[in-house]
């Protein structure tokens, strides 16, 4: 299939704007859970979105299941002929243990466990390297009860390593998020593991707008200046201080338009993709709604930076 009539062409830079590259907009197969991937895909394209955070789990691209290199091909093709960009995200809730969510992590006492993670990373990367992604997103995991935070970190610096490596191999950039309630939850986390690790190439950042907004002691826009030389991944959402809540747009706290005149003003070129895990309920919706609500507020920042041209 062709990419709709109605899709619209991509942008370059504006040698006039002190940006350098127009915003890209997708979202996450995580808020699409009910829809088939493929259909997935396509509704994604039918609406204009640039690309799609694509979660591995069961329903989508399942990382376990046979024939993986078969079936990522698969998808590579279907993603080239609709146009969409992707980057690889691997937190679904129970594709490893269907008791845990998110278990096992980076941090679990039994190294088996965490190595079982730590094999769906490597995973992840040559998933990524198959569909041309930007970037594999990860984190860490929360602490486990009993665990010291030197042993936590320790733990997690042992683990990133074998990714890293496999990722500096495939020329895929590892792009940690920073997840409220885990080891690893601010931007002053991230630079703690980069640190620990010798700022490896390979160890990129994903900023989570939503998680600025709940958290950090700067504000939305100010996070994106700060992280801007490390950033490899955007995920947004609206979210209100001091509650970790994924929000449709509008119903949190987030003035958008400075956002996201800060992340074109970094000349940041990969995916801003739509978080909304919660509402695949109304995944179709909240899509369409997202997209709309995000070329308004881009129109809004002093240059209009967007992607498309409406």
């Amino acid at each position: 299939m062709t990419p709709s009539p109605h899709r619209t062409v991509r942008t370059g830079a504006d040698p006039t704007s002190p940006s350098t590259a127009p915003l890209r907009f997708g979202y996450g197969t995580n808020g699409l859970a009910d829809l088939r991937l493929d259909d997935a895909l396509t509704l994604l394209a039918d609406l204009g979105y640039d690309g799609v955070g694509l979660t591995l789990d069961h329903m989508h691209l399942d990382p376990l299941a046979p024939d993986l290199a078969a079936r990522t091909g698969k998808v590579a093709r279907r993603l080239q002929a609709l146009g969409l960009g992707v980057t690889v995200e691997t937190g679904a809730r129970y594709v490893l243990d269907p008791r845990r969510k998110h278990g096992p992590s980076l941090l679990d006492p039994d190294p088996e466990d965490r190595a079982r993670r730590v094999d769906l990373l490597i995973r992840a990367v040559r998933v990524a390297a198959d569909l041309g992604a930007h970037a594999v997103h990860c984190f860490s995991g929360i602490t486990p009860a009993g665990t010291d935070e030197d042993t936590a970190w320790k733990r997690l610096a042992e683990a990133f390593a074998p990714v890293l490596d496999a990722a500096t191999r495939a020329g895929v950039s590892l792009a940690v998020e920073p997840e409220p309630g885990h080891l690893l939850s601010s931007l002053a986390d991230f630079h703690h593991l980069r640190r620990a690790l010798g700022d490896p190439a390979a160890l990129g950042l994903t900023l989570d707008i939503g998680h600025c907004q709940c958290l950090e002691p700067l504000s939305p826009a100010d996070c994106v200046r700060a992280a801007a030389p490390w950033l490899r991944h955007v995920q947004i959402e609206d979210m209100r201080r001091g509650v970790h809540e994924h929000l449709p747009f509008g119903d949190g706290e987030i003035d958008f338009p400075p956002v996201l005149e800060a992340l074109a003003a970094t000349g940041y070129q990969a995916l801003t993709v739509v978080e909304l895990p919660r509402h695949s309920h109304a995944g179709p919706h909240f899509a369409e709604q997202s997209l709309q609500f995000l070329h308004r507020a881009a129109r809004a920042t002093p240059n209009g930076h967007e992607g498309r041209i409406s």
